[in-house]
C-alpha cells in the first residue's frame, strides 16, 4: 500500500525535486535564478540590488541561503508577513516552468506532502512533526490550484 505521506528533503529522494535546492532554473520577477532557493532568498532584499546580485551569482543554493540569512544585510520590513506569499509565487514559477515538476506534483494525488528535516521548524516538520511544514503546505496548495 502506498503511504499517505510524501516526505522529501534530499535531492536523491523520489520527490527531492520538491526541495528549493533542486537544480531547476526559475524565471522570476524578470530574472533567471539557478534554483528556487536563489529566487526566494533574493526577495528578502528588494531595495538592495547588490545583495540580490550576490545571491543570483551564488554558486549553490546553500551559498544563496547563507547570504539571504546573513542578518548584517537588512531584511525588507514586511518580510515576516510576506515570506509565505513570496515562497508560493516562487514555487508556482518553478512548477509551471518545468513540465516534469508539474507532472510530479500532480502525480502525488491527494497525499500529504512534508518537508522532513530537523533543520527547520518553519518550512519543514522539524524532523518529529512539531514543525509547521509551510513548504509542504504551500506545495499542496499549489497542487490544488494546478489541478
Amino acid at each position: 500500500m502506498m503511504s499517505d505521506v510524501i516526505k522529501f528533503y534530499r535531492m536523491a529522494d523520489e520527490f527531492g525535486a520538491f526541495s528549493n535546492f533542486s537544480r531547476h532554473e526559475v524565471k522570476y520577477k524578470g530574472k533567471v535564478w539557478k534554483t528556487s532557493e536563489h529566487a526566494f532568498q533574493a526577495q528578502k532584499f528588494p531595495n538592495n540590488p547588490e545583495i540580490q546580485k550576490q545571491i543570483q551569482k551564488a554558486s549553490t543554493p546553500s551559498v544563496a541561503a547563507r547570504i539571504g540569512r546573513d542578518r548584517s544585510n537588512p531584511l525588507r520590513e514586511d518580510w515576516e508577513s510576506a515570506k509565505d506569499q513570496v515562497m508560493y509565487d516562487v514555487l508556482r514559477a518553478k512548477f509551471t516552468q518545468h513540465q516534469e515538476l508539474y507532472d510530479l506534483l500532480l502525480s502525488t494525488g491527494y497525499r500529504e506532502i512534508v518537508e522532513h528535516t530537523e533543520n527547520d521548524h518553519y518550512w519543514a516538520d522539524g524532523g518529529d512533526g512539531s514543525g509547521k511544514n509551510m513548504l509542504g503546505i504551500l506545495l499542496m496548495k499549489l497542487r490544488q490550484e494546478l489541478r
